[in-house]
């Protein structure tokens, strides 16, 4: 019994250590320890109640109690779920304190009882019980009481009876699978007859081990609890694995070797603009989804890495740049048909002809004089006028023109058409010469049949034979 409050003082001082027994797990227990056998309880005589009968001496280790001092009891149990378990018991002992009610012997106390030695009186028993533990209801992983009931059979010397057993019991769980057990059972006779075949109290204090948990990974988590039974994993992740410490499994974990935060399912983001460091173009630098994580200072939509000016917003045609526009008319000069002169957008970047550009032309145009009966320039300063002409055209790129060609009456009338016709293209090479687009110039002739004076008099023939420029549009 000195031992014996040791090992509880031990038992008290290890219930600071965090541990638990999983039945669920474990589904197996052993047991074996020492019985103490107290034959007290049903002795007395039958006027005595039946509390003071049993209950009078529960203590009375020194006079009342039997132990063997070796291992004494094995058991054997099976947890079937919901905190029952059933099990089954073998003890012996050896019954040197026999207590009797003989208030005649000598040396009995005062309420008649005697102890007597019955000499080599052997006592073996075997039990059945089925256990309920309270460790789950209590929440507790340290505690364990418990009750059970069952029934048993008894060997003592050459008499042996059948039990109906009941007891309680207090486990305290070092580990998760060894634990300190404490019981006690009482055992109820029904035959009196015999003197030996007698209801009684036996206790017992041994160490318990919890077995048959399977742990396939051996992450301390069983397989039946581990959700991911097959690769070790943590106890806060229901046994999976979390590889980069992320605090995000690997099954949820799309970058599973390189921590990251749960809003990108656990990948990277070094620059913290919610783009995957996978994804990022510019991993380093905070930018915009729309770029794939690269910033645009400008916010032309060009990320700065691609943009040729990214202090300037500019199209992305252009390298992020914004279109030049030579003339400053806000139409840039890719689309500007005047790129050097301003003109409105509507007139694609060119100015609109006014009457005093008109009035300039037809000026010019009435001063080029041709050889008689020929489409040759005839005055020395008639490159000149071809040359101011030009010059007022090509203000005018977006517009059309019409070069008209004239003639007097001399000569007949298909000569003067084929005339007028040549002259007025003569004109109108000559501009092509200087740089005014094809498509921006026609020529027609009218030979004879436009006169602006008569041409009975050689000043009118004069001012018949003419060039005209008109705006087509």
């Amino acid at each position: 019994m000195k031992h014996l409050n040791k090992l509880f003082v031990a038992v008290l001082i290890m219930m600071g250590v965090s541990s638990q027994a999983q039945d669920s797990n474990n589904p197996w227990a052993i047991a074996f320890g020492v019985n103490a056998v107290d034959t007290r309880t049903s002795a007395g005589p039958e006027h005595v109640g039946w509390f003071q009968q049993h209950f009078s001496q529960p203590f009375d280790v020194k006079n009342n109690w039997n132990i063997l001092p070796s291992v004494s009891y094995l058991s054997v149990s099976r947890y079937v779920g919901s905190g029952f378990s059933v099990g089954l018991q073998g003890s012996v002992n050896k019954i040197d304190k026999l207590v009797v009610f003989d208030p005649t012997a000598p040396g009995h106390d005062s309420r008649g009882m005697v102890v007597t030695n019955p000499g080599d009186l052997m006592y073996y028993g075997i039990d059945g019980k089925v256990r309920y533990s309270f460790k789950e209801l209590i929440k507790s992983k340290v505690i364990d009481p418990s009750l059970h009931l069952g029934g048993g059979y008894t060997f003592l010397g050459d008499s042996s009876f059948g039990t109906v057993n009941a007891g309680a019991g207090l486990t305290f769980w070092f580990t998760e699978n060894v634990g300190l057990e404490l019981g006690t059972t009482y055992k109820k006779a029904f035959d009196s007859s015999d003197a030996l075949q007698r209801s009684h109290f036996q206790h017992t204090a041994g160490i318990v081990f919890k077995f048959g948990g399977k742990d396939t990974d051996g992450d301390g988590i069983y397989d039946k609890e581990d959700a991911c039974p097959e690769v070790a994993g943590l106890k806060q992740f229901n046994g999976c694995p979390d590889t980069d410490g992320d605090g995000i499994i690997d099954s949820e974990d799309a970058c599973p070797e390189v921590a990251g935060i749960a809003a990108l399912k656990g990948c990277p983001d070094a620059d913290g603009d919610g783009i995957t460091d996978a994804e990022d173009a510019c991993p380093n630098v905070a930018g915009l989804a729309s770029l794939k994580g690269c910033p645009d200072a400008d916010k032309d939509g060009v990320a700065d890495k691609d943009d040729k000016c990214p202090n300037v917003a500019g199209p992305k045609e252009n390298a992020g740049c914004p279109w030049p526009d030579t003339d400053k008319d806000g139409v840039a000069d890719k689309d500007d048909a005047c790129p050097e002169v301003a003109g409105p957008a509507s007139n694609k970047g060119c100015p609109e002809v006014t009457e005093e550009a008109m009035d300039a032309l037809k000026s010019q145009a009435r001063f080029i004089y041709f050889n008689s009966g020929k489409s040759t320039f005839k005055s020395a300063d008639v490159p000149k006028r071809l040359d101011a002409m030009a010059a007022l055209l090509k203000n005018y790129a977006n517009s059309e023109f019409l070069i008209e060609g004239h003639t007097d009456s001399d000569g007949s009338d298909a000569f003067n058409q084929k005339l007028s016709e040549a002259r007025a293209a003569a004109v109108r090479n000559a501009l092509l010469d200087r740089g005014i687009s094809s498509s921006k110039l026609k020529s027609v002739g009218y030979g004879e049949s436009m006169p602006v004076a008569t041409n009975k008099t050689a000043a009118g023939k004069a001012l018949n034979r003419r060039t005209e420029v008109k705006l087509i549009k």
